[in-house]
């Protein structure tokens, strides 16, 4: 089972010096709810239609994916809600090893993501689907800072050789 990586390809760009740079998501042209991606993953896991992973790394995918919906929908839905804790702690636990523990484990996480999902539907309330920039400081390049540390230095240079000796 092999899954998609197309929203990393398309927020992943190269600049002018060959070094790798993430566009923020509102200018990648696939910006969804996270609801409605968390559904998605959970269908992967739960439907009739779709195939058991076969191999560990698709299960660690799938899970890791899981708890990454967790913990984007624990922003929307209400912070002691029983539903939101219960999701946590079955994220919370490592993917056991074995076939079919690991399995398990992986429906389980998807049951609880699905209830976490059909909570935040229900307060009507989604997460956010970008980020909320806090400000921040600029903060300067080391050599504007050399500069400026520079110019105060020469700055009391002169007003110390300004100043007449008694």
């Amino acid at each position: 089972m092999r899954l998609s990586l197309g929203l990393h390809q398309k927020t992943c760009h190269r600049n002018g010096r060959g070094k790798w740079f993430a566009l923020p998501l509102e200018t990648a042209d696939v910006q969804r709810d996270h609801a409605v991606s968390a559904a998605e993953t959970v269908a992967l896991v739960l439907d009739e239609e779709s195939p058991l992973p076969e191999s560990a790394s698709d299960v660690e995918e799938l899970a890791r994916r899981l708890r990454g919906h967790i913990s984007q929908l624990g922003a929307a839905a209400p912070p002691r809600a029983p539903e939101l804790l219960s999701a946590q702690r079955v994220a919370s636990a490592d993917v056991p090893g074995g076939y079919v523990p690991s399995r398990v484990h992986l429906v389980k996480l998807a049951e609880a993501t699905r209830v976490l999902i059909a909570t935040v539907q229900a307060l009507g309330g989604t997460a956010p689907s970008k980020r909320t920039r806090k400000w921040r400081a600029w903060k300067p390049r080391i050599n504007a800072m050399r500069g400026s540390v520079f110019a105060l230095a020469f700055a009391c240079l002169i007003v110390a050789a300004s100043v007449p000796r008694p």
